[in-house]
């Protein structure tokens, strides 16, 4: 009897999500009917699958990346624009979250470089925290000058490596 109650359960859930899935229309400006605009909590708890924004009007930025000045964690005005989407997108999408990358470039030591590159992502945090995302739906990880992006010495490669990303 457990397995025909779960197996209920199952399929309601899915035919749950297939139908907001459906009632999208295709990510326009115009949300006002698809009773799901504001993203309030008519989506139940295990839903969490659907983190890609198919059921909101908020989509995910193109963005991914921000870079940073070298040995800095300031966040730079020119990306305010990128992250304030990337906080829409998050409150818009109260089920998504991300881990943010933070990186550094080879200069310093190891231990100096992660410690940097976590100063990077968690400046990244807060920017977000302030514009009202939890923080429950982020995480911060550094992985210091390991895996960079562009392989080389020159600065223009060291700029590359300087950065955050969002990864949901």
């Amino acid at each position: 009897m457990q397995f025909t109650t779960s197996a209920k359960t199952l399929a309601a859930a899915l035919s749950f999500a297939m139908i907001a899935g459906c009632s999208s229309g295709g990510g326009t400006q115009d949300g006002a009917g698809s009773g799901m605009s504001s993203g309030s909590s008519t989506i139940s708890g295990d839903s969490s699958q659907s983190m890609d924004g198919q059921n909101m009007n908020v989509q995910m930025p193109s963005v991914m990346t921000v870079y940073f000045n070298f040995d800095q964690d300031t966040i730079q005005s020119q990306y305010e624009q990128v992250l304030n989407g990337h906080a829409a997108y998050l409150k818009a999408n109260q089920n998504a979250s991300v881990v943010l990358q933070g990186y550094a470039d080879e200069r310093g030591t190891r231990e100096y470089n992660l410690a940097l590159g976590e100063r990077r992502a968690n400046a990244v945090k807060q920017y977000l925290v302030m514009q009202g995302v939890p923080a429950s739906q982020m995480e911060v990880v550094s992985y210091g000058e390991e895996r960079p992006a562009v392989q080389g010495h020159s600065e223009s490669a060291y700029e590359k490596n300087r950065r955050v990303v969002f990864d949901y």
